[in-house]
């Protein structure tokens, strides 16, 4: 499969294609390495890949705060918050459970 350089011919690296706001949506060197960022509307990245096969992607709630990832080795997170942005929950692949919501 040929990357986006080479199907463009780019000679000159890196390759980068950026969006309307500036966010790299796609990075390339000399190697033929590759990468790609997804965001949503308040900016933060949700989704990255690159050609190593490796990726990962988040999900914000309305304050911009993360509370779930994961990525292509398994692994997982998830994070409630407060009212104040204060993180009150987090639990993870690895059995991580952190607790201090207030009942």
């Amino acid at each position: 499969m040929m990357t986006i350089a080479q199907q463009l011919k780019i000679k000159e690296f890196p390759f980068v294609i950026k969006d309307n706001r500036g966010n790299v949506v796609y990075h390339e060197n000399s190697t033929g390495y590759w990468s790609k960022r997804e965001y949503d509307n308040q900016g933060n990245e949700v989704y990255f890949e690159n050609s190593n096969g490796y990726w990962d992607k988040q999900e914000y709630n309305g304050q911009r705060n993360l509370v779930y990832y994961e990525n292509s080795t398994g692994y997982w997170s998830k994070r409630e918050y407060d009212d104040q942005g204060n993180q009150v929950y987090f639990e993870s692949s690895r059995g991580t459970i952190e607790d201090n919501r207030v009942s």
